[in-house]
C-alpha cells in the first residue's frame, strides 16, 4: 500500500520539526514528573503517567482489538512503558540531560548491530567515550544514588532500541495511536505494584491530581502520538538520525526549568553520544 504524502515526509523541515516539538513537550512533562518526586516515589509517578494516558488514549482513540494481533501492541506497551519506568528512576537519581544522553546508547548500539560502514564504527567509539565522559567524569560516580541512575540510564536505553524497533511496526500498520492506547493499558496493569500504597498521596490531593494528568498529556499522550506518525512516514535510519535532536533539548529543559547546571564533562559527553547518535544512524548505514 502507498502512503499518502504529507507535511511530515514531503517538507524537509517537516519530520524534524514535529519531532523537535515532541521533544520540548515530552521533557517538559518530565520536569513536571521531578517535581512530584519529593512526594511520590519514581515508580508511582511513572505508573500514574500512564494509567491517565491510557484512560485519555482509549477514549479518544477507542482502538479495535483484534485478539490475533494483540500481542504486538502489548510488546510494543511492555517496552514502552519499562523503558520510561527506569528513565523515571534514573532522573529522580541524576540530572535529566544526563540521563537522556545516557539513555540514547540503546539506539546508538542498535544501529551498530544493524548498520554498516566505517560510520556506526566510529558512532560507537564516540559513544563509549561519551558515557565515560558522563558516568566518570560528569557525574559522581562513588555516590550509591548516581550510580544507580547510570544504571537505570543505560537500561532505559536498551528498552528504547526495543520501542524503535515495535514502534516502527505498529506505526507502518497504521496502527500506531491505537497501539499507544493498549500499550499503556499494557503497562498500566504490569506496574500496577508500583503504585500500591505511593499513589496514595496524588488520590489525596487535586493538585497534585492535576499535574500528575499533565504529566501524563505532556510525557505520552502528545509526544509519542507524534513520533509515531514520523515513525510512519520517514525511513527508521532517517528517524534515529534525527533522535540525536533529544539530548541536546533535554539539557536545555533541565537547564531552564529544573535548574540543572551541567558540568564540563556532562557537556562534553553529550556532544560525544549526540555525534555518535548521528553518525551511526545516518540513513544508508541500515543493512537492507
Amino acid at each position: 500500500m502507498v502512503k499518502q504524502p504529507s507535511i511530515i515526509a514531503s517538507s524537509p523541515l517537516g519530520a524534524p520539526l514535529t519531532l523537535m516539538t515532541a521533544a520540548v513537550i515530552q521533557y517538559l512533562g518530565a520536569s513536571f514528573a521531578v517535581s512530584l518526586f519529593e512526594q511520590v516515589s519514581a515508580g508511582a509517578v511513572a505508573w500514574g503517567r500512564f494509567a491517565f494516558a491510557g484512560v485519555i488514549l482509549m477514549i479518544w482513540k477507542r482502538p479495535r482489538v483484534v485478539l490475533k494481533q494483540l500481542w504486538v501492541p502489548i510488546l510494543f506497551g511492555l517496552a514502552l512503558t519499562s523503558m520510561n519506568v527506569v528513565f523515571y528512576m534514573a532522573i529522580s537519581r541524576i540530572p535529566l540531560g544526563t540521563a537522556v544522553a545516557l539513555e540514547f546508547l540503546g539506539p546508538v548500539i542498535l544501529s551498530a548491530v544493524t548498520g554498516r560502514g566505517w560510520r556506526v564504527r566510529v558512532g560507537v567509539v564516540f559513544a563509549l567515550t561519551g558515557v565515560f565522559l558522563i558516568s566518570w567524569i560528569g557525574v559522581d560516580i562513588a555516590d550509591r544514588d548516581v550510580k544507580l541512575g547510570v544504571i537505570f540510564a543505560l537500561l532505559a536505553g536498551i528498552f528504547w532500541a526495543l520501542y524503535i524497533i515495535l514502534g516502527k511496526r505498529v506505526a507502518w500498520n497504521g496502527a500506531g495511536s491505537n497501539a499507544l492506547a493498549i500499550g499503556c493499558v499494557t503497562g498500566t496493569v504490569v506496574f500496577l505494584p508500583l503504585a500500591i500504597p505511593n499513589f496514595k498521596p496524588v488520590v489525596m490531593d487535586w493538585r497534585l491530581l492535576l499535574f500528575m494528568l499533565g504529566v501524563a498529556v505532556f510525557s505520552t499522550v502528545i509526544p509519542y502520538a507524534l513520533e509515531l506518525k514520523v515513525m510512519g512516514r520517514i525511513p527508521t535510519a532517517t528517524y534515529a538520525l534525527l533522535t540525536s535532536l533529544y539530548p541536546a533539548t533535554s539539557l536545555l529543559v533541565g537547564m531552564a526549568i529544573l535548574r540543572q547546571i551541567p558540568t564540563v564533562g556532562e557537556v562534553l559527553g553529550l556532544v560525544f553520544i549526540s555525534i555518535a547518535v548521528a553518525l551511526a544512524t545516518r540513513p544508508g548505514n541500515e543493512r537492507v
